[in-house]
C-alpha cells in the first residue's frame, strides 16, 4: 500500500474514531435524561445543541469522504480491516479521557486486532 493511500484511510479511521470520542463526550448532556416520550424534545434540543456532537457529526462526514477517496484507491480486502485501529483509539482515549476501565480482556483483545491488521496491511 503506498503512503498516500495508507495516509487516506488511517485519515478516515482517525477521524470516525474522533466523531465517536465526541459524541461520547456530548452525550453527557443527555445522561440525566430519562429515555422517554415525554422527554423527546428536550432530549432532541439538548443533541441538536451540543456542540461535541455537532462536530461529531461533521467528523463522520469528512470521514466519509476521506473513505470513498481511500476505498477508490485500495483493495476493500484490505481497506476494512484497517477500521479496526479506530477500536484501539477508541478504547485507550476512553481509558484517558473518560477513565473507562481497561481490562485485561480488552488489552488482549487489542493486541489481537493489532496483529490481525499488521498481516493484513503486509498481505
Amino acid at each position: 500500500m503506498k503512503s498516500a493511500d495508507l495516509a487516506l484511510v488511517l485519515t478516515g479511521v482517525a477521524l470516525n474514531a474522533g466523531a465517536q470520542l465526541l459524541l461520547k463526550a456530548g452525550s453527557r448532556a443527555i445522561s440525566g435524561v430519562p429515555f422517554s416520550l415525554a422527554n423527546g424534545w428536550t432530549l432532541a434540543e439538548r443533541i441538536a445543541l451540543n456542540p461535541p456532537i455537532l462536530i461529531g457529526l461533521a467528523c463522520y462526514g469528512v470521514s466519509v469522504v476521506f473513505w470513498i477517496l481511500a476505498l477508490s484507491r485500495v483493495d476493500v480486502s484490505i481497506a476494512y480491516p484497517m477500521l479496526s485501529i479506530g477500536y484501539i483509539v477508541s478504547a485507550l482515549a476512553g481509558w484517558l479521557l473518560f477513565s473507562e476501565a481497561v481490562s485485561a480482556a480488552r488489552v488482549a483483545g487489542i493486541a489481537v486486532i493489532i496483529v490481525g491488521v499488521w498481516l493484513v496491511a503486509r498481505s
